[in-house]
């Protein structure tokens, strides 16, 4: 398998530096972010649409080190009411940029409208036991479907996997989700992310939902979730999040005027390097199931434990990815 890492917990280097520390791990799989809510900081997306010895160029960057480029991520809200939030396009560029590269997977997320057309904001619409809540996800399904096919159609094109990262506050954030989606849009290059560290704190088995989605699953994140003591008091959907000014810690603009939430303090669940959630033997089971799917399935980690710095957490993730590859 491509064991690697995804570089947005690296943008404060140079391409190359980064690279190296990917490489120096032991790892031999990237994953470049290409917009979205980051902006594509190691991605020079103008030469590479205009040189294919630019392109060759910017390949031989990873090969040089014994990397693969093995997916571009641009996620974000590809379906924000506002046209000023510039995800969707961006989603666009990517799978061109993807196709032009030959790199065979684009990360995303499914997005999430507003309740009706006359809405500014999105609005997640998770459990719609209420009839007026049934209303807001058929307008929502109204207007993903469209875009998705359109997405299909230039995927197609470009022979470019677009795999959906399951991921609460979208429309697509589990398998039956996923499976919808799919079959909406008659997706043959339009499937899932499977990101585990989403579905953990959801109650569900990233294991169970590979074996549930199948060929569905394009690529992989290695993030782990911790579930705490909290969640016995306040469940695992935690509304205590709050705003962090611009200039203050943790201050992370995400695209169209938005910006990152600030984390609840004493939490429900944290997001932990992998093997800090769940041991070794667990992720060898998550990595076997992969395994079925594709023997050569990317799995990249993402880095956002906010206990670990950045070289602490990637070296603690691939540790544990490593050893438990070697168990299968």
């Amino acid at each position: 398998m491509y064991l690697g890492a995804y570089n947005a917990c690296l943008h404060d280097k140079p391409l190359g530096e980064a690279l190296d520390i990917i490489a120096g791990l032991g790892l031999t799989s990237a994953e470049i972010n290409s917009g979205g809510f980051l902006p594509p900081v190691h991605l020079p997306i103008e030469a590479l649409r205009s040189s294919e010895d630019a392109r060759q160029e910017y390949l031989g960057e990873f090969s040089s080190r014994g990397l693969t480029l093995t997916a571009l991520n641009c996620n974000g809200n590809p379906l924000h009411p506002d046209p000023q939030v510039p995800h969707a396009k961006d989603l666009i560029e990517s799978i061109e940029i993807a196709g032009l590269l030959g790199v065979r997977r684009v990360v995303t997320m499914s997005g999430t409208p507003g309740v009706d057309a006359g809405s500014s904001q999105p609005a997640w619409n998770p459990l719609p036991w209420w009839s007026p809540f049934l209303d807001v996800r058929d307008f929502q399904w109204g207007a993903a479907i469209p875009f998705w096919k359109d997405i299909q159609a230039r995927a197609a094109d470009a022979d470019v996997k677009v795999a959906i990262e399951m991921h609460p506050g979208n429309i697509v954030f589990n398998p039956s989700t996923m499976h919808r989606l799919a079959e909406e849009v008659g997706a043959t290059h339009i499937g899932a992310e499977m990101d585990p560290s989403h579905l953990f704190w959801q109650g569900i088995d990233p294991v169970l939902a590979i074996a549930d989605l199948g060929d569905l699953v394009y690529n992989a994140a290695a993030k782990d979730t911790r579930i705490n003591d909290a969640a016995k008091v306040n469940g695992v959907l935690d509304d205590r999040f709050t705003r962090i000014a611009e200039g203050e810690p943790g201050y992370l603009h995400l695209g169209g005027g938005t910006t990152l939430s600030g984390w609840p303090t004493n939490p429900s669940w944290d997001f932990v390097a992998v093997g800090r959630g769940h041991d070794t033997a667990y992720w060898t089971e998550f990595l076997r199931a992969l395994h079925k799917v594709d023997p050569d399935m990317p799995v990249n980690i993402e880095h956002e434990d906010q206990e670990l710095d950045q070289m602490e957490g990637l070296r603690f993730a691939a540790n544990t990815l490593i050893e438990a590859e070697k168990a299968l």
